[in-house]
């Protein structure tokens, strides 16, 4: 029996649209070795759509395909490394706080430059000259074009709806519907497909056996989580071919490069880094560790006419404080006094929690550039809530961090710190470090809004932030 015309033609035009598109992601292998792996990542899906991928899947409309390769055959492959772009820098993983037709727009326009930069031969051009004036704009006032970036400004600029669809018109090459959807709404989706390329999953059916609906939810978020790993170690990857073995191409696409920092960069939890420079100290509380209740009921059965327990609790215990540290302020950059009022206020606002400040403390905060230029002793939350009043950044000269160390040793031996377990050393810049290692734990904390490298010695911690970090509450 012979299949309908229809159905035919349909399959003939899959056929069709899959050899169009294998062919322009090998046309990217050729020129694009340090992507590969990401490139030939996605499983090629039909639906109901245009073309979009999900980070699982490459959907695309047959039809759809076809129309744009008899229009333009280079257009095929701009879309196909537009979406690839989209899933190594992780945008479709957003929170629900954003606004989505501005952040469509800005993941759209930072995949764009970075289509540029690359300098690719047989890709679609025709739209870069009407692109020109808005990236203009957008490079006077931004240094990297990120999407984290481009939307921050966006929304500063208070873009509207109506004019991110005006835009998208010049900067979309794909349709961002599957990156919010369930999977269940995209039409075509085999989830059992999906199932079968979660590699090592334990939610893997038996071969033949048929999957329970109730299961779906959990397996499609296992299939999200497992895509969302598999991209941020393909993004480390391929960021580390491009400092190394594929420098020069790297060094070309100066907006990828920082793209790349920006999204495999680790988020610090401050509030849990600053335990680490907790100390042990004597606590007047309760000790109910210590606390035997069978000696306790046994005391008051002997002793019930008078009422007496044979152990009481001890009335202190050994709990983790931070007592004593210093904070140090490097005064010499383009540190703003608001934002070192907002991190010593953060810094201050984690110690004064329960379980982590003493009522009497030993705190210098020291601002410093190639000279000591103040000193502040804090001993209580008075003078901190009095200091954050009246604070006001001093210096500006040149980086040296090593008056600072120099001059917290000195304390140490004139018996000012009897207990001097770390310091934290805010600093938005390069600077000299100290040849030996001090004997307190360092944490340089670098303000750093540009995702650049920051080297420091063997002996000291590391922690970048960035202004929303320290903004944040």
């Amino acid at each position: 029996m012979s299949k309908p015309m229809d159905m035919e033609k349909a399959e003939q035009a899959d056929r069709l649209a899959r050899q169009i598109l294998d062919f322009a992601r090998n046309n990217l292998f050729m020129h694009l070795r340090f992507m590969k792996t990401a490139l030939g990542r996605c499983d090629i899906v039909p639906y109901h759509g245009t073309i979009s991928t999900d980070s699982v899947n490459f959907y695309y409309n047959p039809e759809y395909i076809l129309k744009l390769f008899q229009e333009n055959q280079q257009s095929i492959t701009r879309n196909y490394l537009h979406m690839t772009l989209h899933c190594i820098f992780q945008h479709q993983f957003v929170g629900s706080a954003i606004r989505v037709p501005v952040w469509n727009l800005a993941c759209d326009i930072a995949v764009e430059q970075m289509i540029r930069e690359l300098h690719l031969q047989n890709l679609d051009d025709s739209m870069e000259m009407k692109q020109d004036p808005v990236l203009e704009d957008l490079k006077k006032n931004l240094k990297y074009l990120t999407a984290e970036k481009i939307y921050d400004y966006l929304m500063e600029r208070e873009i509207t709806d109506e004019q991110c669809q005006n835009l998208a018109k010049l900067f979309s090459e794909d349709n961002h519907d599957t990156w919010y959807a369930e999977p269940d709404v995209i039409e075509e989706l085999s989830t059992a497909q999906s199932y079968m390329r979660t590699k090592n999953s334990s939610l893997l059916p038996n071969e033949g056996e048929e999957i329970n609906d109730e299961e779906l939810p959990p397996v499609r978020q296992k299939i999200r989580e497992d895509a969302r790993e598999t991209w941020r170690k393909l993004s480390q990857q391929i960021q580390t071919d491009l400092e190394t073995f594929s420098k020069q191409q790297g060094d070309q696409a100066g907006n990828m490069m920082q793209n790349l920092r920006a999204v495999n960069r680790e988020r610090c939890n401050y509030a849990e880094f600053l335990r680490k420079f907790s100390v042990y100290g004597e606590v007047m509380k309760i000790d109910e560790d210590s606390f035997d209740y069978n000696f306790y009921c046994y005391g008051m059965n002997v002793y019930e006419e008078i009422d007496m327990a044979l152990i009481e609790p001890l009335e202190y215990k050994d709990a983790k404080r931070v007592r004593e540290f210093v904070i140090a302020i490097d005064t010499s950059g383009s540190v703003s006094g608001k934002t070192v009022q907002m991190f010593i206020q953060k810094t201050y606002n984690i110690l004064k929690q329960q379980e982590s400040f003493f009522s009497k403390v030993n705190i210098h905060i020291i601002q410093c550039d190639t000279v000591i230029q103040e000193d502040c002793k804090i001993t209580n939350q008075d003078e901190f809530d009095e200091y954050l009043k009246h604070m006001k950044l001093k210096g500006f000269g040149g980086t040296d961090f090593r008056p600072v160390f120099s001059y917290v040793n000195d304390l140490i031996e004139k018996k000012e710190f009897t207990n001097l377990k770390g310091m934290l050393y805010f600093t938005d810049g390069y600077g000299t470090f100290p040849e030996h290692e001090p004997e307190y734990k360092t944490a340089f904390v670098f303000l750093d809004d540009e995702y650049n490298n920051y080297n420091v010695p063997v002996w000291a911690i590391r922690v970048i932030l960035t202004t929303e970090d320290i903004m944040e509450k």
